[in-house]
């Protein structure tokens, strides 16, 4: 009995580690255009991009540093992949890489985010 016992742990064990080794998270840079000066700041531009996207999910961490208009993010690959985080950022009104930002997103940004 001690042997099944020690067995099933041994085999719980195996799966748990199995588990946890499948789950990958990866980090990219993002480019976009950001013409607000003050995005870490600024309530409607800065928080729409840190919340927004930390709503989507498997995003774990978002870095936004506007004068590299670049938005850095952490996610799991399980989870999401680049294509989605990029939509995501174009909805919330932003450029992402390739893909355009939403024309209706970006219409309700603050005046101070528009070119």
């Amino acid at each position: 009995m001690k042997l099944l016992k020690t067995v099933l742990f041994v085999f719980a064990m195996f799966l748990s580690a199995n588990a946890f080794a499948q789950k990958k998270v990866e980090t990219t840079v993002i480019k976009t255009v950001i013409y607000c000066d003050h995005c870490k700041q600024c309530e409607s531009c800065g928080d729409r991009l840190n919340v927004g996207l930390l709503k989507t999910k498997g995003v774990q961490m978002v870095v936004l540093d506007e004068k590299a208009m670049t938005i850095t993010v952490t996610y799991n690959t399980k989870k999401t992949d680049l294509a989605t985080i990029k939509t995501a950022i174009s909805k919330l009104g932003y450029d992402a890489d390739d893909i355009k930002a939403d024309e209706v997103a970006y219409d309700s940004l603050d005046g101070c985010c528009k070119k």
